[in-house]
């Protein structure tokens, strides 16, 4: 997946300015793609010039002009298109791994401590998705499709970081019980 596309899923329900765009990407999209500002803003460019977005200037007071973008229906068809190729599974990058796999150069309480941080940085965010699920989806039957399709991301979130929890419980625990072999 590219940012293009990721910009497009979050521009296709609600048009907005690249401002509101970045606030919206930390707390829907930005849950699973992470931009910054100024990838964000390069895309939108981009994206206006190939006709897949609109922009519509907005003039402010006290401010600068600021544009709301919205998908055109070319930029429907181009994530249209996208939707009916089939995915490839990511490939796991993660620093955790790797500092495991060679944590026998350094004392036991580093690694441990490395995977104590991770595990809580895993239930906060696990926190955070069921904060979300309490708050809009107590009835996810009752949905409309759009949301339905989002409450299924939601879930994969909660699984995944359900799944973290427990492999760090489980590597914590294991070193603690075999320190001395």
């Amino acid at each position: 997946m590219a940012l293009v596309h990721a910009i497009l899923a979050a521009l296709v329900a609600q048009p907005c300015s690249g401002y509101d765009l970045r606030k919206q990407f930390e707390g829907s999209v930005g849950f699973f793609w992470k931009a910054s500002f100024q990838q964000i803003y390069r895309e939108l460019t981009k994206l206006e010039e190939q006709g897949l977005l609109a922009a519509q200037a907005v003039q402010q007071e006290n401010r600068p002009d600021k544009k709301i973008y919205s998908v055109t229906e070319a930029g429907k068809d181009y994530l249209r298109q996208w939707i009916a190729q089939p995915s490839v599974a990511s490939a796991i990058k993660d620093d955790l791994l790797v500092k495991l796999f060679v944590g026998y150069l350094v004392p036991q309480p580093t690694i441990l401590g490395e995977l104590e941080q991770h595990r809580q940085q895993h239930l906060e965010q696990l926190s955070v998705y069921q904060a979300i699920e309490q708050q809009y989806f107590q009835h996810p039957e009752s949905c409309s499709l759009e949301y339905r399709f989002q409450y299924m991301t939601l879930r994969n979130g909660i699984h995944y970081e359900t799944e973290w929890l427990a492999w760090c419980d489980e590597a914590i625990q294991f070193l603690r019980e075999n320190s001395g072999q």
